[in-house]
């Protein structure tokens, strides 16, 4: 059980639900990823044919693409080549998700494989989940089609955690580990860790490893030193 004190428990209270699919792990639904899981929750009752989730690096849209992927039991579609050709097979798909599409539409073989997949899937009347680190309206489009195509897609934004979201997320996962943590430990890894989901998992994991192997507790002297080694290996990288 994490142990913390009424008032930074209270600061705490949030409306995080945890979601589960099909073996993936559990997905933390936050104010920041709400509109997102909605979207996904209301599939296949969508009143259009494409959904761009939108987010920096680590943001979660892998995990909310393959909540998606196993709800619709989509196919993923790798466009990255040009292979149009190849393209002919998703017709005959429910529901189709392309990943990275910033790096998709890079150059205009990359926009006529979008566009050819697009088409196939509305001709279909199926559904189409496409996930970018920037909107649309970002992208450098040459193709009129595909633009037009793209105005008609729902794009959701996935918003960065807050202190609140970050210090949930934190206890969950030492919760998880069955690790009693003190709030300054909380505390100091907010001040000082990766502002991420992803990170700040890679940072619990990294000091649930470090406690073990040293055989101590986690206190902020141990994330001070856990912070530090994490800090170098991303200078060195």
């Amino acid at each position: 059980m994490i142990v913390i004190d009424s008032v930074f428990s209270e600061q705490l209270t949030l409306p995080l639900d945890h979601r589960v699919a099909r073996g993936i792990e559990d997905l933390l639904v936050t104010p920041g990823n709400r509109r997102a899981v909605e979207w996904i929750d209301r599939w296949p009752d969508w009143p259009f044919t494409a959904l761009i989730v939108v987010g920096p690096v680590a943001s979660g849209k892998t995990h909310l693409a393959a909540l998606w992927k196993a709800r619709a039991d989509a196919t993923i579609v790798n466009l990255g080549d040009d292979d149009i050709e190849g393209l002919a097979s998703v017709a005959g798909s429910r529901s189709v998700l392309v990943d990275d599409c910033d790096h998709v539409v890079r150059d205009k073989a990359g926009q006529r494989a979008l566009l050819h997949c697009y088409n196939l899937i509305r001709s279909a009347g199926h559904h189409l989940m496409l996930t970018a680190k920037s909107p649309p309206s970002a992208w450098a489009i040459e193709l009129a089609d595909l633009s037009s195509r793209l105005k008609t897609a729902m794009v959701v934004g996935i918003e960065p955690p807050d202190d609140q979201t970050l210090a949930a997320v934190a206890l969950k996962l030492f919760s998880d580990r069955q690790i009693a943590v003190d709030q300054s430990v909380i505390s100091y890894v907010l001040s000082r860790g990766q502002r991420s989901f992803a990170g700040m998992a890679a940072t619990v994991r990294a000091l649930d490893q470090a406690a073990l192997a040293a055989k101590r507790p986690i206190t902020v002297a141990l994330a001070r030193e856990v912070l530090a080694a994490l800090h170098e290996v991303e200078e060195d990288d």
